[in-house]
């Protein structure tokens, strides 16, 4: 069997300050046909799942482009059709073939695009026709549209959020497709739409339940797969908000019924838990507070200025507020400041000086904090461990100090994931009183072990949690919980 396998991923944030250009996808993952790397990148899952079992089945596994950005504002017209063009050069140069196995987010908006992940996939059916089986994974934050859908045979999201069930996903795609390639296996896609945008936080109740009910549903009943696909609040696009995907085999449901029927009880199921969904913030003295008032060390989650959302990650509101208060035993990061990086390397590791940091991009970056720094450590092209122990580069980096407060600077933007964030530059989250990152979720996989109490914290920044204020022009209204919606489902 010829298997041909590649990954072109991003999320838009539509609202967020800066345009998202080829060097972003440089800066994270960018690896041309045939030079992925012998570890496992975040959106290329499928491909490395088809590396672990190709072999074994005999396969010729063709590897074309993997590319994926950091999350950040609209991709620039040029970046997404030379990234998408190169893959599709690479896919036609590989054909005949029988397979074809994409990572992807689902969530891309590009100038010209609303829907990139669809534009990509129609193309893809255009090239290898009907009888190649196309498969796909998908962050659970996607924009799910009628193109992407209809074009493809399989589509999986990540269940996990955190994300750490990237292979895991992969390997069941791969599975799957190889089932619909050997004529074993004839799927039939169900979608419905709640009605409302909510997100599944599977790290506690009720999601952590939901999630599992879900995947004890597979592979019973003719039930093959389940997706939730939370949608991506910050995406102003058509297909944006919170729908259930379910594909069941013809042979136990040939007129979809089953399937529709599973679809639809989850997506009543999911509006009846929206409240429940809803994360609690505090804000930003009332999120100090709290934490002071702990006895271990307390974690609290700046996802405003989340870069894993689109945002910067430049902003100081709590840093401010930290050293106003005089706050110490405090470690925070990362803070996005290339100049800040360099001038700190420049002064070298234990030089005292005063240093401008943070505060950069936009209004919603809060102003720049001015103090005296000692450079406790420096580092070339750092990475951190990402989700599912994929890296996620930061750059060069430094740690610098003032007044018992602690700072990892980094050259290239990311929000925290793992520890070693702050392990590497010589600090100790774990010793530390209060640890603030710039992360909406998926710090916890790493960070929750050490904690004593997570507080997310309601800062200003570029991933409002009250995303209904934001000046949406393209999504499908009614939609929950936007004032114009009575609540449920609209579909």
């Amino acid at each position: 069997m010829r298997v041909f396998s590649a990954a072109l991923a991003t999320e838009t944030n539509t609202f967020a300050p800066m345009p998202t250009g080829l060097s972003s996808f440089h800066e994270r993952a960018y690896f041309p046909a045939g030079q992925h790397p012998d570890a496992m990148q975040m959106h290329g899952g499928p491909l490395w799942a088809a590396r672990l079992v190709g072999p074994a089945r005999g396969w010729t596994l063709i590897e074309g482009l993997v590319a994926a950005a950091v999350p950040n504002g609209v991709v620039t017209r040029a970046a997404f059709e030379g990234l998408r063009d190169t893959l599709l050069a690479d896919l036609r140069a590989a054909l005949p073939v029988d397979m074809v196995l994409l990572g992807m987010h689902g969530a891309m908006v590009a100038d010209g695009y609303d829907d990139c992940e669809g534009d990509l996939l129609v193309r893809v059916r255009e090239i290898v026709g009907p009888d190649t089986v196309i498969g796909g994974t998908l962050d659970p934050h996607t924009h799910l549209s009628a193109a992407m859908v209809e074009s493809a045979d399989l589509l999986i999201c990540w269940k996990e959020y955190p994300h750490t069930d990237i292979l895991e996903r992969a390997v069941e795609l791969v599975d799957h497709c190889t089932a619909l390639a050997e004529k074993r296996l004839r799927l039939r896609a169900s979608v419905v739409d709640t009605g409302m945008i909510a997100t599944l936080h599977t790290t506690r109740e009720p999601a952590r339940g939901f999630t599992d009910r879900i995947s004890a549903l597979e592979g019973k009943d003719g039930i093959v797969s389940i997706s939730v696909v939370h949608g991506f609040a910050w995406g102003d696009t058509p297909d944006m908000g919170t729908k259930i995907l379910v594909y069941s085999d013809v042979a136990a449901d040939p007129d979809g019924a089953r399937g529709t029927a599973l679809a639809q009880r989850l997506a009543d199921e999911l509006v009846d838990l929206r409240g429940a969904l809803t994360e609690q913030l505090s804000g930003i003295d009332e999120a100090l507070d709290a934490a002071l008032a702990g006895n271990g060390t307390v974690v609290l989650g700046d996802g405003s200025d989340n870069p894993g959302g689109g945002a910067p990650g430049d902003s100081t509101f709590i840093l401010r507020r930290i050293l106003d208060r005089r706050i110490s035993g405090v470690c925070l990061g990362p803070i996005w400041d290339p100049g800040a990086v360099r001038i700190a390397f420049d002064a070298g590791v234990g030089a005292r000086l005063p240093l401008r940091i943070g505060g950069k991009i936009a209004p919603l970056s809060g102003d720049p904090v001015d103090a005296m720094w000692e450079i406790r450590a420096l580092a070339r092209d750092m990475v951190m461990t990402g989700l599912a122990g994929t890296p996620a580069k930061l750059g060069d980096s430094a740690l610098i100090a003032s007044d018992g407060v602690e700072v990892v600077l980094t050259t290239y933007r990311c929000q925290a994931f793992g520890l070693d964030l702050f392990t590497q530059l010589g600090c100790d989250p774990a010793q530390r009183r209060l640890v603030v990152v710039k992360s909406s979720q998926h710090f916890r996989a790493a960070y929750a072990p050490i904690a004593e109490r997570i507080i997310m914290v309601d800062a200003p920044g570029v991933v409002t949690r009250d995303f209904t204020r934001l000046p949406y022009r393209k999504i499908r209204r009614p939609k929950w919980p936007f004032p114009d919606a009575a609540g449920g489902r609209t579909a």
